[in-house]
C-alpha cells in the first residue's frame, strides 16, 4: 500500500485485513499487489504507478483516487494500474475484489467509467461496429470477450455470459495478447482502448 497520509494508510490496511484472502504488508515489503491512494491522477501519480509496476517483483497496482476521468483512467492503465476505484465507492468488498482481480491479471474500473471510456472510443468509429472491429484486428468474439474483461469480469463469468467454455475465453484472450504482443489482460484492455478497438 502506498499513501501519503499514515491515517489513511492505516484505514485502508484495516479494510483489507478484513478479507481472509488478503495479507497486508507494510511499505518496503514485497507484495503481489500495491494499493496507491491519491486525490488526483496527474503525471506525478502516473510516474509512481509506473515505477512501482517496474520493480523487480512487478506488483499489480490498484489505484484508489478521489476522482477519475476517462482520460485519467486510460493513462493509469497504460502506466500499469490494473484496478481503478473512486475513494467514495471503495467499500471493503469492492476494494478487496479489485486487489484480488489485479493479482490474477484482470483489470477493473467503475462501470460508469467504462461506459464513458467506451463512448469516447466509439465516437471516431463508423456506425457499423463489427466492420470497425474487423479493420482494427478484433473479430466479434474477441471484441465481446475483451469488453467483458474491461468491465472487470473474471474468466468463468465471461464464459457464462457469452455461453463459451472458460477454456475458449482463455484462448481468445491469449490470442489477442499474442497477436498484438501484449503483456497480459490489462495491457490488452489498455491497448484496445487507446487504439479505439473497444
Amino acid at each position: 500500500m502506498d499513501a501519503a497520509d499514515p491515517v489513511l494508510e492505516a484505514g485502508i490496511g484495516c479494510t483489507l485485513n478484513g478479507s481472509p484472502e488478503l495479507t497486508v504488508v507494510t511499505n518496503g515489503e514485497e507484495s503481489d499487489a500495491t494499493v496507491v491512494v491519491v486525490d488526483l491522477v496527474d503525471d506525478k501519480v502516473l510516474d509512481v504507478v509506473h515505477s512501482i509496476r517496474n520493480q523487480p517483483h512487478r506488483p499489480e497496482i490498484v489505484l484508489l483516487a478521489t476522482e477519475l476521468s476517462p482520460g485519467e483512467a486510460l493513462h493509469a492503465i497504460a502506466a500499469g494500474a490494473h484496478g481503478l476505484l473512486r475513494r467514495r465507492e471503495a467499500s471493503a468488498n469492492r476494494l478487496s475484489r479489485a486487489v484480488l482481480a489485479a493479482v490474477v491479471g484482470d483489470c477493473t474500473m467503475p462501470p460508469d467509467l467504462i461506459d464513458r471510456v467506451l463512448e469516447q472510443g466509439m465516437e471516431n468509429q463508423t456506425p457499423t461496429a463489427p466492420q470497425a472491429w474487423a479493420r482494427g484486428g478484433l473479430n466479434e468474439r474477441e471484441h465481446a470477450v475483451l469488453r467483458l474483461v474491461a468491465e472487470g469480469y473474471e474468466t468463468d463469468e465471461i464464459a457464462r455470459r457469452l455461453s463459451y467454455s472458460a477454456r475458449t475465453v482463455t484462448a481468445v484472450v491469449h490470442d489477442i495478447t499474442q497477436r498484438f504482443r501484449l503483456r497480459n489482460r490489462a495491457h490488452a484492455v489498455a491497448y484496445a482502448l487507446r487504439a479505439r478497438l473497444l
